[in-house]
């Protein structure tokens, strides 16, 4: 896969890797055509797998490399790393207070976001959607910075988090399609939304890949963003919701596979 990606500029390998992730996505919906529920247990394994490959790519593929950048300018290398991290909580909290979006297993007055007559089914999707942003932000900024040559950009790395990704976009795709079809929804309305819900990936990619290499100094900042925002994510929804039904044994199992499933594939590749 790594010799794949060499021929390519690194705004089309963001574009490649995740039309890759979004693709893992969609063959996640597609498992609505064979099954019309999820065992609550296995969903909460899935939520829990998600959280701990996002906590690990956070550290491992975002705020590492970052640091390591900003070891080379004349500031502290905390600086960029915190004020990246911090902001990249904040333009999430920011987008989870107007989007409106509805969580997994919450009644419709728990909305979140703007006040909207919008279906549940819309708000189901929006909710998974909101959590594809920073996924694919964090790997568009990845093949961003290979452009910057340097030692601390890699693109063994750039192409572990992307499957990293890839994979925990599998089970987010089933746990978004399955329950649609359980909402009344038919096989192909509920796949068409699951898999809709990770096109946001591409954008987010081609979007943080275009701006890292047009402000090469802000690389830190927009790693270290792009870990402020899937942490924001991993804490503020996927955790909740994972021990929403009580199956925490389950849920943190789950964690620390997708947490070992990550480290792995970064020190392995990277």
């Amino acid at each position: 896969m790594v010799i794949w990606f060499t021929g390519l500029q690194p705004v089309a390998q963001a574009l490649e890797a995740t039309l890759f992730t979004w693709f893992l996505t969609a063959l996640g919906a597609g498992l609505v055509f064979f099954f019309k529920r999820i065992n609550r247990k296995v969903l909460d394994g899935m939520l829990g797998f998600a959280a701990g490959v996002m906590i690990a790519a956070s550290y491992w593929s975002l705020l590492a490399p970052a640091i390591e950048m900003a070891e080379e300018s004349s500031i502290p290398a905390w600086v960029p790393a915190t004020i990246g991290f911090l902001l990249g909580g904040f333009f999430l909290w920011i987008v989870d207070k107007i989007l409106p979006h509805l969580h997994l297993g919450f009644p419709m007055e728990e909305a979140e976001g703007i006040n909207t007559s919008w279906q549940r089914s819309i708000l189901l999707v929006l909710a998974i959607t909101l959590h594809n942003i920073p996924e694919g932000l964090a790997v568009g900024v990845a093949f961003g910075a290979l452009a910057a040559d340097l030692p601390a950009a890699d693109l063994a790395g750039a192409v572990a988090l992307a499957l990293g990704i890839g994979i925990q976009n599998f089970p987010e795709g089933t746990a978004v399609s399955v329950p649609l079809r359980r909402e009344g929804l038919s096989r192909l309305k509920s796949f068409w939304y699951g898999q809709l819900s990770g096109t946001v990936e591409p954008i987010a990619g081609v979007l943080g890949a275009a701006a890292v290499i047009l402000i090469k100094p802000m690389l830190p900042y927009a790693l270290s963003f792009a870990a402020g925002a899937m942490i924001y994510v991993v804490v503020e929804e996927l955790i909740p919701e994972s021990q929403l039904e009580k199956n925490t044994d389950v849920a943190t199992i789950g964690a620390m596979i997708g947490f070992a499933v990550m480290m792995t594939l970064d020190v392995a590749l990277g």
